[in-house]
């Protein structure tokens, strides 16, 4: 994928509009899946348009790719999270606030569910 076109899609992505930017990512999902950060940028995607399978695919590549990766693993978490999937997102929420304490919370909030 070309960076403008990646460029364009993660613009989309941060201003709210996912289904426009998976209209610009679906045709290319198998060359995104290639990367870590292509496989975070359609798993954004997925998961901001609660396509919330095809995200957690994603996002699993994702850390597969880039198992240090803190913001894969936050999101891959949260996604699990949101399909009530709480002991399996525990684990990357854990990993992910270890690196960033920005996702303490949220790893918290999945550990009061797991209790």
């Amino acid at each position: 994928m070309d960076d403008m076109t990646y460029r364009m899609a993660e613009g989309l992505l941060n201003g709210g509009r996912p289904l426009e930017a998976l209209s610009m990512l679906t045709p290319r999902a198998e060359e995104l899946l290639e990367t870590a950060s292509g496989a975070v940028l359609l798993g954004r995607a997925y998961y901001h348009s609660a396509q919330l399978g095809r995200a957690e695919k994603a996002l699993t590549r994702a850390v597969a790719l880039a198992p240090t990766d803190s913001f894969a693993r936050y999101l891959l978490g949260r996604t699990l999270q949101r399909q009530s999937r709480y002991a399996e997102a525990l684990p990357h929420l854990k990993l992910a606030a270890a690196q960033d304490p920005a996702y303490a919370e949220d790893r918290d909030t999945c550990a009061a569910r797991v209790a």
